[in-house]
């Protein structure tokens, strides 16, 4: 048996905050003092983090409406029935975050009501939410390959889906990193053929320590801000070192188990949190195969006008390079790849495909 994508949608929203929206923005540290100005800020920002723009879900969209327009791609591009899939599995981490508030809604869940959009009314495709911080997609593909070689499943739909402009501080520079969006794709169980596609194999762990408190919910940097308001904080150095150590290891582990030669490899999908991190975790991967480079456009980055959307990154990012909406990639019939994660947990993930 083989776990096959049939199928890839994803949705950007359509409006776009450019750099430059930033430029007025008071900003402070942890302890509550300004920080410089905030041009100074956004041009170090921008040249650290690859970042010139990200997409925000405009008035009235969240996170479940995103999910749906990108699940509905999905299906259509596999072709198949909805009433078919048996499992509708959502990663995401705030639920439906309302336009005017940041209060997280997740009851139902965003699963249920994404079934009840799509129409699916076969009781027996069960409709759940998974939260797993950024790497939440990627775990999707994981438990959805798990049910089939359990023959519990014969065919998933995993959606990934965030709206994080409304749980961030606009007081605090890192807010500058998250946007919002949505990826989805069909999953299928199907007979097993030399050389035909699907998941080789795959790799998960959750480092839940001192690691545990790397990504957290906090109070806004603004001094006597309500401290009962509760936004999304991240310890950005010491998750860059996590990740730095944790996910190449992770990414090989996984070629290892899948039987996978680096040499093998045509594109790496890497969760689009920070390109300066992202290419050094790349580099740091290679070099664990004695090579001291990456090849030339193995890793596409939509990053730069997207931003980082947690969940949906990796998926958007597969496919916009399925459709050929990223010049210069491409995906072709048994190329091997990766997708690869990191996030709140701390978790990390690696899971090898071929296409």
């Amino acid at each position: 048996m083989s776990t096959v994508i049939t199928g890839a949608g994803h949705f950007i929203p359509a409006c776009a905050r450019p750099n430059s929206d930033f430029t007025f923005q008071e900003f402070y540290d942890d302890r509550g003092q300004r920080l410089p100005e905030s041009a100074v800020l956004i041009e170090k920002f921008e040249k650290i983090t690859g970042i010139s723009a990200r997409r925000y879900a405009c008035s009235g969209m969240n996170a479940s409406g995103m999910a749906i327009r990108a699940a509905a791609c999905a299906i259509e591009d596999a072709g198949i029935d909805a009433e078919t899939i048996d499992q509708v599995i959502v990663a995401h981490n705030f639920g439906d975050t309302p336009d005017q508030s940041n209060q997280p809604d997740a009851v139902p869940s965003l699963a249920s009501r994404i079934k009840q959009a799509l129409r699916i009314t076969n009781p027996s495709c069960i409709a759940y939410d998974l939260l797993f911080g950024c790497p939440g997609w990627v775990q999707g593909l994981i438990q959805a390959d798990a049910f089939f070689r359990a023959g519990i499943a014969k065919k998933c739909l995993v959606v990934g889906t965030e709206t994080l402009s409304r749980v961030i501080d606009p007081f605090d520079r890192d807010s500058m990193l998250f946007s919002d969006g949505a990826g989805a794709v069909v999953l299928e169980a199907r007979p097993d053929l030399p050389q035909g596609p699907g998941i080789l194999g795959a790799v998960a762990q959750s480092h839940c320590g001192e690691e545990g408190d790397y990504i957290n919910m906090g109070r806004s940097y603004l001094p006597h801000a309500d401290p009962a308001v509760r936004y999304l904080k991240m310890q950005g150095r010491k998750v860059y070192e996590f990740a730095l150590k944790t996910v190449p290891e992770a990414m090989k582990t996984c070629l290892e188990i899948s039987k996978v030669s680096i040499d093998s490899v045509k594109k790496i999908f890497l969760h689009q949190a920070n390109e300066k991190m992202d290419i050094a975790i790349i580099k740091a991967f290679y070099q664990l195969f004695g090579r001291q480079e990456a090849p030339e456009m193995v890793m596409p980055m939509n990053i730069r006008e997207l931003g980082n959307s947690s969940v949906a990154t990796i998926p958007t990012l597969f496919d916009m390079v399925r459709r050929g909406l990223l010049p210069g990639h491409q995906l072709h019939s048994k190329d091997i790849i990766l997708f690869a994660s990191v996030g709140a947990g701390m978790n990390i993930n690696a899971v090898c495909y071929r296409v």
